[in-house]
């Protein structure tokens, strides 16, 4: 399916070195911020108290957060927890002040509200859960990144699975720059979706790889750089086609999901917008410039007999 088709080669490749200085210098900025600035993590992460809140009736989320919000807490996680009528509620910790008095507190206030809400339960999440969960965190995103360079390694070439892996990292580390930057609170849920967004990159990557491989094998006469600018111009409509309908999912969760998914899907639509310009201009410039050639992809002799040894566009043997 395509919406249009262009019938010239964009020359992608002939401002790569333009466009992969900015990503330098986004990037180092990201880094920048990270190291400076660091992340604001959530009470996961760093440790707070728990409360689950039961309602006669379906809870006001709103009414609950703001009343939680009036009470000087910043960044307090609240949502339904197994239906409308309990809510979870995350605070962080602040020192000199125990689990218990923080929950009797948030209880008065919200019985102002509604004279029907009932404490549960109150749990204090230690730093060294929140430790575990870091660390756990980081293994994940490792695991992530060695299997996809596994995969692209066996799929392609050695110089794909490197060049998409810089950028599909370029990717991750510049949304946790927006993070560090803005100091938006770093969740659980946030870092779900780092790694929807890994995964999510390295697809695109490979149909550009995909496309770069079949144009290698059709056109004989081509270079690289036609090579490339050819696979990327000709799948342009399926990347309009397949980011544009994820982002207006993930858009509607960012309008209307909430606070609890608001995080969640700005660093999805980072990840979408940044993970088309990287697999673009990041991933295929330095696959060119490691120097893919022809004979990386094909292999074989070139004496098929159903090949014209005339045809311009003959492919050669695999």
């Amino acid at each position: 399916m395509e919406f249009f088709k262009i019938h010239k080669d964009i020359p992608f490749m002939k401002n790569a070195l333009v466009f992969n200085v900015i990503s330098f210098l986004t990037f180092a900025a990201a880094v920048f911020f990270l190291l400076t600035r660091g992340l604001h993590l959530s009470v996961e992460f760093t440790g707070g108290t728990v409360m689950h809140v039961n309602y006669a009736q379906a809870a006001d989320l709103e009414k609950v957060r703001g009343a939680v919000s009036g009470l000087g807490y910043e960044d307090v996680l609240v949502q339904n927890f197994g239906n409308s009528k309990d809510v979870m509620i995350r605070l962080p910790a602040i020192k000199g002040v125990s689990s218990a008095q923080q929950s009797e507190k948030v209880i008065g206030a919200l019985k102002g509200l509604d004279a029907e809400a009932t404490l549960r339960s109150t749990e204090f999440v230690g730093p060294q859960v929140g430790e575990e969960l870091a660390h756990d965190g980081l293994k994940a995103l490792g695991m992530v990144v060695v299997g996809i360079m596994i995969y692209l390694a066996f799929r392609f070439e050695w110089k794909f699975a490197v060049a998409a892996i810089i950028a599909n990292l370029h990717d991750v580390i510049i949304i946790l720059g927006f993070f560090a930057f803005f100091q938006w609170e770093f969740s659980l849920a946030v870092l779900a979706a780092v790694l929807a967004v890994l995964g999510y990159s390295v697809n695109e990557s490979v149909v550009i790889f995909d496309r770069i491989r079949e144009n290698f094998r059709r056109f004989r006469k081509m270079n690289t750089v036609q090579i490339i600018d050819n696979a990327i111009t000709s799948t342009i409509s399926r990347t309009i086609i397949t980011h544009g309908s994820t982002q207006v999912m993930v858009l509607s969760m960012l309008l209307f999901g909430g606070q609890t998914l608001h995080y969640f899907a700005m660093a999805l639509t980072i990840g979408i917008c940044f993970g088309i310009y990287s697999s673009v201009f990041v991933a295929a410039a330095i696959a060119m410039w490691l120097g893919i050639k022809r004979e990386d992809l094909i292999k074989g002799g070139s004496g098929r007999k159903d090949l014209d040894p005339n045809d311009p566009n003959a492919g050669a043997a695999v």
